[in-house]
């Protein structure tokens, strides 16, 4: 009687686990790199239904522990973490996709030629919108001219953002349309509007100058807003990518965000920072930082500006410009309007992520971040520089000092290359792009892109940072290759670090028991191929909460929460 009754609760026992089971999938690939120090290499990966893993193994082992899971072979691929940008524009990814693309432009010439043919999609009147061009990529590297755009568009409003997005070009049409007289010797605060020797505008805003023209245009309306989003997060996971910190977005554009979460119709995870010192903050500082039921997004940090960008000549110097004296950039925030947003995000329990690039905006974040967290600079505030790219050499030591994270985007650096040390001189160029040097002292590197200002694409990132090279390669060997990383610590930079960058290492960065299902299957192995094969890495399949968002060869579709 006792072995058919222990046959019977044998059987029960089966029964209720078999649900249980069959929502758990086995996944098996040539090799995973789980960036857990506990278990770094494995070969399967069990996970539920829910997205959480179960257990990192051998095939055979984990198969045997779930018998009726169902089975997910990748044969030779390489499965990794999936990959986080720490800094990123989600929404200006979208709408630069939406608008005249002027990335690689080799000329004025070629600009024309775009915006011509983006200019025929329109309606009569409409504003002509652009983005990605780089003065430092033509044969003559001077700034352009209202005059250049209004030969080809005398009555239409044409708005072209440089690719930092630090610097903008209006025709004479869109410069008409802002409501206050831009004659004059006058500057706005932490911008410039370049002018002629008659003092008329050029048509060249530098930082928050392009502000006059951002509020003259017509806004656009929520449904191609929201449509921008979806462009940008698509765009995202189409390349490998998991996550995005999107740095810097407004109340409105969290409350899209937060309608799409409801939909179900966020395909990563948003770690978004609020715009400066504006509602946005007000809102973390009134109501608590957020976090949506689905995980997919939270904001609890906000993003502040010290300075301006090296391309257009805004960022911050402590000295002149090596090519350009008597200029020293610019801060688009004052050291007091700095301290004052950054006390206040202290007491709101709000992380700090401060635009940095040049060494006196670098040092001015560092010495608002000491003031304000004062006795509490140890404990675990995890505040952090966007971009820390020129540092001066005191100030390397001071990120580990402070506990502040270094938030970089190795594509910078090999985007500037070919005219930085031009800007900056032999001297200062020492403490520029500084990978290894930070590394090293003990701070802690998130890695990210800038998107749309540079490639979406976290595969250059990662031949960036090890390579220090073109995409031809050049220049052998690198440009200032002491500064390299090796392949994990590029890797690690988008994965484990980024996480920890935005307070999720306990849930993201790596695979482990617990740990969200968040992976990227490759179909080679990122630290055993050349260099170069890191740019081209075939991404066969984003997954987030055990789901696929991405599979290589089939229609986009957004997994539901």
């Amino acid at each position: 009687m006792r072995k058919l009754e222990r046959s019977i609760v044998a059987v029960l026992l089966g029964l209720l686990a078999a649900p249980v089971l069959a929502q758990t999938t086995v996944l098996s690939a040539a090799r995973i790199h789980t960036m857990d120090t506990a278990r770094p290499l494995a070969r399967a990966m069990a996970f539920d239904a829910s997205g959480r893993i179960l257990a990192l193994g051998d095939a055979d082992e984990l198969q045997a522990r779930y018998p009726q899971a169902r089975r997910l072979d990748v044969g030779s691929a390489t499965v990794v973490p999936g990959l986080i940008d720490a800094h990123a524009h989600v929404g200006g990814l979208g709408f630069a996709m939406l608008g005249a693309d002027l990335v690689g432009t080799a000329s004025k010439a070629e600009i024309i030629e775009r915006l011509r043919a983006k200019a025929a999609q329109l309606k009569p009147g409409e504003w002509l919108l652009g983005n990605g061009w780089d003065q430092n990529d033509w044969p003559q590297q001077s700034f352009p001219t209202a005059a250049e755009l209004d030969a080809v568009f005398p009555d239409r409003p044409v708005w072209l953002s440089r690719v930092d997005g630090h610097a903008g070009w209006a025709n004479s049409a869109a410069m008409r349309a802002v409501p206050r007289d831009l004659a004059g010797n006058w500057q706005p605060d932490g911008g410039m509007i370049q002018r002629d020797a008659a003092g008329k505008p050029n048509g060249i805003f530098i930082d928050n100058a392009m502000l006059l023209v951002e509020h003259a245009r017509p806004a656009p309306d929520e449904a191609t807003s929201e449509r921008a989003l979806a462009l940008g997060m698509q765009a995202a996971v189409e390349h490998g990518l998991t996550g995005v910190h999107d740095a810097g977005i407004t109340l409105a554009e969290l409350r899209r965000y937060q309608r799409l979460a409801d939909r179900g119709q966020m395909p990563l995870r948003i770690y978004a920072m609020a715009d400066g010192n504006s509602d946005a903050l007000e809102s973390l500082c009134r109501n608590g930082l957020y976090r949506h039921p689905s995980g997919r997004l939270q904001m609890r940090a906000v993003k502040l500006y010290a300075d301006g960008a090296l391309g257009s000549r805004g960022a911050a110097m402590l000295e002149d410009y090596s090519d350009d004296h008597g200029n020293r950039g610019l801060l688009v925030m004052s050291a007091d309007e700095l301290a004052v947003a950054s006390a206040k995000a202290k007491r709101c329990g709000v992380q700090v992520a401060t635009h940095a690039i040049g060494d006196r905006g670098n040092r001015l974040a560092l010495d608002t971040y000491a003031h304000a967290l004062g006795a509490d600079v140890a404990g675990d505030h995890r505040w952090r520089v966007e971009h820390a790219q020129i540092l001066a050499p005191a100030d390397l030591a001071r990120f580990a000092q402070l506990h502040v994270i270094a938030s970089m985007q190795p594509t910078h650096a090999t985007s500037d290359m070919p005219w930085a040390q031009e800007r900056v001189g032999a001297q200062r160029i020492v403490g520029a792009y500084a990978w290894r040097q930070l590394r090293d002292s003990g701070a802690r590197l998130a890695f990210g892109s800038d998107f749309p200002v540079e490639s979406v694409d976290p595969r250059l990132g990662l031949y960036s940072a090890v390579s220090r090279a073109d995409g031809e390669g050049k220049p052998a060997g690198g440009w200032m290759p002491q500064e390299k990383l090796t392949a994990f610590e590029a890797l690690r930079g988008f994965t484990l670090d980024a996480a920890y960058a935005g307070f999720g290492e306990n849930e993201l960065g790596s695979l482990a028991p617990g740990k969200r299902a968040d992976f990227v299957v490759l179909a080679e192995d990122p630290l055993a191929v050349p260099d170069a094969r890191l740019r081209t890495l075939d991404v066969r399949a984003t997954y987030v909460d055990g789901k696929p968002v991405y599979e290589a060869g089939k229609a986009a579709s957004a997994a539901a929460p």
